[in-house]
């Protein structure tokens, strides 16, 4: 596989990038967007601009790349995605080259110039692949254990099958929606008094999740599986994940077949795909997994991702209240244990196939990643700085979500989450 010199920390950029930017010219996501006067089409983002794929490609700058100009005029990804890791790792560095100071086959041609960067407050960004299927893993053992000890036994909070498999489920990719759309309340049966009927009512305990998700390219043929070792070279990014859920709909449903209308009323997206491999140096070993896992589970080297995330809430017309700080790497199950879950059956996952991490949280009360469990339940409310409190998302309340991965003077950003609470239609 080529080389991803994209990656080299010494490289600067020729486009003004301020300070503590999450897209440095180390970064170089995909997504798509559009303006007032550009149709749909793949871009790519460097500082507060954002790159036209489109007309870089019309241009001339993407000879000797596999791509034709369908890739970059259209309204997804899955096509250029479709060409492969080889393919998109080479589109990266063309583009670190373009952009670097070391050539000025670009920064020379102002013309071009001012026709490739397009400044991202003029820009609308759709959502970025065309989802076929939507898999949800519960991969975090801090949350589990959290949960378990909520509604179960706190000496057995873990399910019997936790530490042997990486649990999931399949979600509805149909409901999946971009960051800035908002949502409405969900409604359905709910069992507010055990001892009487359930009723039939918004939801009165909506809750996010903290989750990042990763998409994938081609995958083997149906009955064949992907095994750890390969499994990221399946993977092409990751994005920020905000996995609605409706919780007092979910208690009275999801027994004995699981999460259903508690989950597939929405689930938000940020807008930036960062490629796996602009994520390579933030490699970091995952939590030590005991009992030893079965044999398609082993994986050698470092498979986590050291990821710093943040929540947060914004009542209407108020400010943003930070209220959970954590971090990718206390996964217990990682990406290639999951992937490699998901195909050992044999299994196939297809370009553009989205799969949740599970919600994210850490060792401490700040780094758990829901409502559910940063007021615990109702318990515990979470004081807002306009004098409210919040025991649950409210209407009109705002979640942001925010991450990045930073070492060595660089940071490589997602951006954000964002999502507005409407009341129930």
């Amino acid at each position: 596989m080529s080389e991803i010199v994209a990656n080299n920390p010494n490289l600067k950029s020729w486009v003004d990038v301020p300070a503590n930017s999450d897209f440095p010219i180390q970064n170089l996501p995909l997504g798509v967007f559009k303006t007032d006067s550009l149709s749909p089409r793949a871009g790519s983002r460097i500082g507060d601009f954002v790159i036209d794929l489109k007309t870089l490609f019309v241009l001339g700058y993407f000879e000797n790349l596999p791509f034709s100009s369908e890739d970059f005029d259209t309204d997804n990804l899955n096509s250029l995605m479709k060409k492969g890791k080889k393919a998109t790792r080479n589109l990266r560095n063309r583009l670190s080259k373009l952009f670097s100071t070391e050539h000025d086959d670009l920064q020379k041609n102002t013309h071009h110039v001012d026709q490739i960067l397009v400044p991202v407050a003029s820009v609308v960004m759709l959502m970025p692949v065309q989802i076929g299927d939507y898999t949800d893993f519960y991969s975090s053992r801090e949350h589990a254990t959290n949960v378990g000890t909520m509604f179960r036994d706190p000496n057995n909070a873990l399910l019997p099958n936790w530490l042997w498999i990486p649990v999931g489920y399949h979600g509805r990719a149909s409901s999946v929606i971009i960051s800035g759309e908002p949502i409405y309340r969900p409604k359905g049966q709910i069992k507010p008094n055990p001892e009487e009927n359930p009723i039939y009512a918004p939801c009165r305990n909506l809750d996010f999740e903290l989750e990042t998700a990763f998409i994938t390219y081609d995958g083997k043929p149906l009955g064949d599986s992907i095994s750890t070792e390969e499994a990221e070279e399946y993977i092409f990014g990751m994005v920020l994940f905000n996995d609605w859920s409706a919780r007092d709909i979910q208690t009275w449903e999801y027994v004995p077949l699981g999460p259903f209308l508690a989950k597939n009323f929405a689930s938000s997206i940020s807008p930036w795909i960062v490629t796996l491999d602009a994520l390579q140096p933030y490699k970091v070993a995952g939590p030590v997994q005991d009992p030893k896992v079965l044999s398609y589970l082993e994986y050698n080297g470092e498979k986590s991702y050291d990821i710093n995330l943040q929540v947060l809430i914004q009542p209407e017309n108020g400010e943003e209240n930070l209220i959970c700080r954590s971090n990718f790497k206390y996964m217990y199950w990682n990406m290639a244990q999951q992937l490699a879950h998901h195909t050992v059956n044999g299994c196939n996952v297809r370009c553009g196939d989205l799969m949740g991490s599970g919600t994210i949280s850490g060792p401490t009360p700040d780094s758990y990643g829901s409502m559910l469990e940063l007021a615990w339940k109702g318990t515990k409310p979470l004081p807002m700085s306009d004098g409210t409190e919040r025991k649950f998302i409210q209407d009109n309340d705002t979640v942001i979500m925010r991450g990045y991965s930073e070492k060595n003077g660089i940071r490589i950003g997602f951006g954000e989450v964002s999502t507005k609470v409407l009341p129930a239609k």
